[in-house]
């Protein structure tokens, strides 16, 4: 049964996961990850033939996903796998019905990157469709963790991230003029970190 679970969703984002239980995304069919590292997060969208994209800065990992991805060219050829960045997407304005961003926008040099990658990633998503973010926050850390500048903090893990409070979020969604289809959840992972799920409709 485990091994039947690992083969169809691979080692997805529980969060993206608990999307997928609720139907969420069942009438999206193109989708595309933005910082899709190796693939964790499109196994079941490639087997369940939605037409799967993929963007991400680092070559190995576009080798990676393409190998994934490879027995279902029919729907998600290889071209659908770019090297690229995040804040400057290579695909046409309203494409997707759903973009996934899992892990990518806490990786943002200073408050402008951040921005810079989230508006790029709204600018592709169709009106009515999804953007799914999990990122890191100071969400119930603020006292815990150390501004080192530029929007950049000292996390107790030892990891230094680009952190949002909830107020920047509420913030940011509503200069996209975006809805949320759900509340803002945080995961606090034994106060070294704390792990923020955005979820966004166009």
């Amino acid at each position: 049964m485990k091994e039947a679970l690992r083969q169809q969703f691979g080692n997805i984002d529980i969060y993206l996961f608990d999307q997928l239980l609720k139907g969420t995304y069942d009438d999206c069919q193109l989708v595309l990850d933005a910082g899709c590292g190796q693939g964790r997060n499109v196994a079941y969208f490639l087997q369940s033939g939605y037409q799967v994209y993929g963007v991400d800065s680092s070559a190995n990992h576009i080798a990676s996903i393409k190998q994934l991805a490879a027995p279902f060219s029919d729907h998600s050829p290889q071209d659908n796998f770019r090297i690229g960045a995040v804040e400057n997407l290579p695909f046409k304005d309203e494409t997707f019905d759903l973009v996934i961003s899992s892990a990518v926008l806490h990786f943002a040099n200073d408050a402008l990157h951040f921005e810079e990658m989230l508006s790029s990633m709204w600018r592709v998503v169709r009106p009515g469709g999804y953007l799914f973010c999990r990122l890191a926050s100071d969400i119930g850390i603020e006292h815990l963790v150390r501004s080192i500048g530029n929007g950049r903090y000292l996390l107790p893990d030892g990891s230094e991230r680009f952190l949002v409070s909830q107020e920047m979020l509420l913030s940011f969604t509503k200069a996209l003029g975006a809805t949320q289809h759900e509340p803002i959840k945080t995961t606090n992972v034994q106060n070294l970190r704390a792990m923020t799920t955005w979820c966004l409709q166009k």
